[in-house]
């Protein structure tokens, strides 16, 4: 039978658990200077992951074969890429997908 202080042992490991990785990088990196070489290249990090998940949700099924899920998000994707391109905005684009996915699943 688990107790209640079962339950917070594990909220307080799993704490230490996602704080560790996000610490260790922190305190390592700022006492060191970064080169402007790798400082450049980690700018491009967060619009590989970003088009990395997006293409899988729209191009790709759950047998991993490629496949256009639907056209709601085939045309929500395009809108979210003009208005990140132009925004450049991870808040507002982010707002749009959604509001556009929305739209366009309940229009087509």
């Amino acid at each position: 039978m688990r107790t209640n202080g079962d339950y917070l042992l594990l909220i307080i490991l799993a704490a230490i658990v996602a704080f560790i990785p996000r610490v260790v990088p922190l305190l390592y990196f700022t006492k060191r200077k970064i080169p402007a070489w790798f400082d450049e290249w980690m700018k491009y990090i967060p619009v590989a992951l970003f088009t990395a998940l997006i293409a899988k949700d729209v191009f790709v099924t759950s047998t991993y074969t490629f496949n256009v899920n639907s056209a709601a998000e085939v045309i929500s994707t395009l809108l979210v890429f003009l208005i990140a391109a132009r925004t450049k905005s991870m808040g507002i684009t982010v707002i749009a997908g959604l509001i556009s996915i929305l739209i366009f699943s309940y229009v087509l």
